[in-house]
């Protein structure tokens, strides 16, 4: 019998799967980057986006968004900081794309890393 964590990721590789191209291959590689990048993250379904949380029972700290363009973005459990310099007080906490390049994944996966620590 599979595991919670396997349902949710399988939910989460059909998600994808049902994705128009070519946001379904930018998402796809996105979630790629992200389980690389933080391996320790369980992905599952949160608000009918794919989602990683640290464990299935805790609330999604990263959710990806297939809109218009690909939507990356912490939730509100993310604890986040004020950016500083000429953003001030504001708080990144969404990046939208349309393509991916080996800058844009090394990016991500800084997010990612952060988002965790």
């Amino acid at each position: 019998m599979a595991s919670k964590d396997e349902k949710n990721l399988a939910a989460v590789l059909k998600k994808i799967d049902s994705m128009a191209e070519p946001e379904r291959s930018l998402v796809q590689r996105t979630h790629e980057v992200i389980m690389d990048a933080a391996p320790e993250l369980k992905p599952r379904i949160w608000y009918g986006m794919p989602a990683y949380a640290l464990s299935a029972s805790t609330p999604a700290l990263i959710t990806l968004r297939d809109d218009e363009r690909v939507n990356l973005a912490f939730t509100e459990k993310v604890e986040l900081v004020p950016a500083g310099g000429n953003d001030g007080m504001l708080m990144p906490a969404a990046w939208f794309f349309d393509s991916i390049d080996e800058a844009t994944e090394k990016r991500i996966a800084e997010i990612i890393r952060r988002a965790i620590s």
